[in-house]
């Protein structure tokens, strides 16, 4: 059993006010001061199953866009903090507009391999967090221990929002299996070391970054060069003999379904600005298109 702060959409909309409610499958208590047992992981869990998730990137740095996002119904939403503007207090806001607006796992993908910046994003309430660079089993190793209390990991103590502010006393025994790890290859020193990367326990995503990857190889912009796809199948190849989830970035669903097709499981869908994008540019077009428009 566990609980939670707050409402589901779906309660809120049907106007339930009883302190228990039932939503996505478990009933929830919103008032109760020392509820016991983390949130499942609903991404975990579906990989643990051999299962696709559906994902997409935040990057809008704001609580709006992250609820509307949220709304939709993807497994896991990504929070991105190495590319996207936002800071901590950015971040806050958009973990509890996603938990407001469904069960979508939002995942955090860190500016670096930072421990420091790993422990805040986990603290302020991050199921997930995906580190960018990674180039060696050692980095790897790095990453891994940041995201785990002792003794598997070194990850600091709190009475943090993740815990409930120390309400939940189960979520140090339980977040070290709870939290999830996405770790990027990206560059052509990662993938010639991907063997080795691969073999830390720990992982439960390698995720494939294409573009910087190409611009790694020298062939900045041109992902598709056999070069670059080379490199990708031979991360690929190593995943799959040990077991580990494929994942990668998708600018349209044409490229989403051939990752799947492919067998990527952890697959994101375009993301809350390119969505935005090709919706205004889409609609746009139609209205100049149009006959009485066109031919005015």
């Amino acid at each position: 059993m566990f609980c939670c702060s707050q409402f589901l959409l779906d309660d809120r909309l049907l106007g339930k006010h009883d302190p228990w409610r039932r939503g996505k499958g478990f009933i929830i208590n919103a008032n109760l001061p020392g509820c016991k047992g983390m949130k499942p992981n609903r991404l975990k869990n579906l990989l643990r199953e051999g299962k696709y998730a559906s994902g997409s990137w935040v990057s809008m740095c704001n609580p709006l866009g992250a609820e509307i996002m949220g709304m939709v119904g993807f497994d896991w939403l990504l929070v991105d903090m190495e590319h996207g503007a936002g800071d901590y207090q950015t971040l806050l806001s958009q973990l509890q507009a996603i938990a407001a607006a469904g069960d979508s796992t939002p995942i955090v993908r860190v500016e670096w391999n930072d421990p420091v910046v790993v422990k805040r994003v986990l603290d302020i309430g991050a199921e997930g967090v995906m580190v960018p660079g990674i180039k060696t089993a050692e980095e790897a190793r790095k990453a891994i221990g940041s995201i785990k209390y002792p003794p598997q990991g070194f990850r600091g103590i709190a009475g943090v929002r993740a815990s409930r502010f120390g309400q939940d006393p189960t979520y140090l025994k339980e977040a070290n299996d709870n939290v999830v790890m996405f770790l990027q290859i990206e560059t052509k020193e990662s993938v010639a070391n991907v063997e080795d990367i691969l073999s830390v326990p720990g992982i439960d995503v390698v995720f494939v970054g294409p573009n910087d990857l190409a611009a790694d190889l020298g062939h900045t912009g041109d992902m598709a060069h056999e070069d670059v796809q080379g490199a990708i199948k031979k991360v690929e190849d190593v995943a799959n003999a040990k077991g580990i989830v494929l994942g990668s970035v998708s600018r349209n669903w044409d490229q989403a379904k051939a990752l799947i097709d492919k067998g990527y499981r952890a697959v994101s869908i375009m993301g809350d600005i390119p969505m935005l994008i090709q919706g205004a540019k889409g609609n746009l077009e139609n209205f100049r298109n149009h006959p009485h428009v066109a031919g005015a």
